[in-house]
């Protein structure tokens, strides 16, 4: 039975994520890409040796998991909590104004399409959401998603792998709530999936340096019809 004069101490967690440096550090990985300390350090305007000290601290408290291949270590978003947690105080920061300028992606791109940690986020990625919903490929059962058969099929045919993805340990089928849109887009291991799938079928690619994703025009042409919705009256009149 769980210590109940033990609470969670988040305000050790909040100031891990409240230092600037740490931030811009998790904001980077936030792409979903492992980088090496020397780019982090790059990104987060400080030295290799203090972008290292940082990181150690974000390993010991597990928000970042690192990996050694040869002579390189590489740093990624621990889990998808942690993904979700950044997403989240992203929102809050916008919609409080805590805002800084810089001389990253302009605001429209990050909200027509990004990654969020693994998996689609923005106006593409709700569209998305609401559409596999609305066609009966999506169920909500109580807080948890579920795919049906007909979405198993649906997927299946986009060329994705569900036997693969149903045998690892990842949930599914999770929702995330999306900080620019404020509806919920695809997380789990078949959101990350479905990104994967966009970008080896080349309707999207990510820009540069950056968490924006790139439609083509074909490949928006493409996901807006298999990915169709129609938005109810009192949507269009919102």
């Amino acid at each position: 039975m769980p210590d109940a004069t033990k609470t969670p101490d988040i305000a050790s967690i909040a100031r891990l994520i409240g230092d600037r440096a740490r931030a811009t550090i998790l904001m980077g990985l936030m792409s979903g890409r492992a980088l090496t300390a020397t780019e982090l350090a790059r990104a987060a305007r400080v030295t290799k040796q203090t972008a290292s000290s940082h990181l150690s601290k974000l390993v010991d408290a597990r928000l970042v998991a690192v990996e050694s291949v040869g002579r390189h270590r590489y740093f990624r978003i621990a889990s998808h909590d942690v993904g979700a947690v950044i997403e989240n105080l992203v929102g809050l920061a916008h919609r409080l104004g805590a805002v800084q300028v810089d001389s990253g992606p302009v605001d429209p791109a990050m909200r027509r399409a990004r990654v969020c940690y693994d998996h689609l986020a923005g106006d593409f990625g709700v569209l998305m959401f609401d559409s596999l919903r609305q066609q009966g490929h999506l169920r909500a059962d109580g807080e948890a998603l579920a795919l049906t058969g007909k979405g198993k099929d649906f997927v299946e045919r986009l060329g994705v792998d569900i036997a693969a993805l149903e045998s690892r340990r990842r949930t599914l089928c999770l929702s995330c709530l999306d900080w620019s849109v404020r509806r919920p887009h695809l997380a789990g291991a078949l959101g990350a999936a479905l990104l994967d799938r966009i970008f080896a079928l080349r309707w999207a690619a990510r820009a540069k340096g950056t968490r924006v994703v790139m439609f083509s025009a074909v490949g928006e042409r493409a996901l807006r019809t298999r990915f169709a919705f129609q938005a109810s009256p009192r949507m269009n009149r919102a």
